[in-house]
């Protein structure tokens, strides 16, 4: 369900000076993304499609060009004004999970509400929210080793939803899954879609890309295609019983 553009790009370009040789890793792009978009950013090594989830993450800053954030422009923000920027309105979800070993599912998640100095209880009961969330209501007390793989996805997208962000970025995020725990973990932002969040997916792989509704092929730098499409369901295939 689109509405109002939660993302506008005018003409951004970004250059990095590796030594004497500059590379010109975005090239002008022009770009808007709707409130309730699924996009799926594809793209070969090199394409463009790292740098242009570390720009909307305001993890940098575009060399040229604007870049709006749900209405405000970021493209020249100082470090301190971009960490707040991340903090109220993007939510991360990783390949790696980057999850604390020795620390709870719902510790894990209220990470970054103990960042942004919230109290106590309402941190514990807003993870717990979250976590119930993406179906792990009863593994609030277990720790990454006791999760499986999925699970422990699970519980990043529960930490990327605790700040109750409007846009989420996830960067490969099923690339440390096998294929029936990537389609769970697609079939929770098919979910999350639906109930108006704004996901941009970074994936190499087609049939990932295949479950969003908008797909952005990137190369050298520029944007190759932008096609919406009617997005694959993702259904879970059904537990293979186990054979003695």
């Amino acid at each position: 369900m689109a509405g109002a553009p939660l993302i506008l790009l005018e003409e951004v370009t970004k250059v990095y000076a590796m030594g004497d040789v500059e590379v010109r890793a975005l090239r002008g792009v022009s770009l808007t993304i709707e409130t309730g978009d699924f996009v799926a950013v594809m793209g070969a090594s090199g394409s463009g499609k790292s740098t242009l989830m570390n720009l909307l993450g305001c993890l940098d800053r575009p060399t040229s060009g604007h870049l709006l954030l749900d209405g405000r422009d970021v493209s020249k923000l100082g470090r301190d004004a971009q960490a707040q920027v991340r903090n109220r309105t993007l939510g991360f979800v990783f390949q790696s999970f980057n999850l604390l070993a020795r620390t709870s599912a719902v510790e894990n998640v209220e990470l970054p509400l103990l960042y942004a100095g919230v109290p106590t209880r309402e941190r514990h009961w807003r993870a717990v929210e979250a976590l119930e969330r993406v179906g792990l209501g009863s593994r609030l007390d277990h720790h990454p080793s006791q999760l499986s793989g999925g699970q422990q996805q699970r519980v990043a997208i529960a930490r990327a939803l605790v700040s109750r962000p409007r846009l989420i970025l996830a960067d490969e995020p099923t690339g440390n899954l096998d294929s029936r725990t990537s389609i769970e973990v697609m079939a929770l932002f098919q979910e999350l879609g639906r109930a108006g969040m704004t996901i941009v997916l970074v994936t190499h792989e087609s049939e990932i890309a295949a479950y969003a509704s908008r797909v952005l092929v990137m190369r050298d730098g520029r944007v190759q295609s932008d096609q919406r499409r009617d997005p694959l369901r993702a259904v879970v295939p059904p537990e293979e019983e186990a054979h003695p």
